[in-house]
């Protein structure tokens, strides 16, 4: 299989889940054991040079990708989530998503002086979810070593935006 195949298992739900919004259902991808198990390799493959302690990854997507990476690079695994979802003390940041304003919580443990996590979601739209984790990170005193999507949206600017914070952001396929 070739990266390039991966759009075949990518459906487009326009205006979801909001009007104007195309939703990119990786679905068929996760049921398809060839598909998905050669993406997680290739994930792998591509933040292999950097050195991390953890995978961070925020609900709910990103938890299938993280999950699985931190699993298969050995490194442990970082929950970040909406508000209310954690039971430990936790430290929050508010940003900006491409169609409104959201929240994410981190435990105050889960990371600190010493770690290099890397942030990983499924989609790089315009970068506000991924930043938004790795100020979560910087916050509890580990470094961010880079930052690790399965699809980039070509028409956002989220790309261009992460690249600024001098890590390496990689993604498969650019939709």
């Amino acid at each position: 299989m070739h990266v390039d195949n991966l759009r075949e298992y990518i459906r487009d739900i326009p205006n979801f889940p909001t009007e104007g919004v195309i939703f990119r259902d990786i679905t068929p991808l996760l049921k398809d054991p060839d598909a998905f198990s050669t993406t997680v390799d290739w994930m792998a493959d591509a933040v292999s040079s950097l050195t991390i302690t953890a995978v961070a990854a925020v609900e709910a997507r990103g938890f299938i990708w993280g999950g699985t990476l931190a699993y298969r690079l050995g490194v442990g695994f970082i929950p970040i989530r909406k508000p209310g979802k954690l039971p430990f003390e936790v430290v929050e940041k508010e940003f900006e998503l491409e169609y409104g304003r959201d929240v994410l919580q981190i435990h105050k443990d889960a990371a600190g002086p010493g770690d290099s996590v890397l942030v990983v979601d499924d989609v790089l739209a315009t970068g506000g979810t991924a930043e938004a984790a790795a100020d979560l990170i910087r916050t509890l005193g580990a470094e961010v070593a880079g930052f690790c999507f399965l699809l980039r949206l070509g028409a956002m600017d989220g790309y261009e935006r992460l690249s600024k914070q001098g890590k390496k952001v990689v993604y498969l396929l650019t939709v």
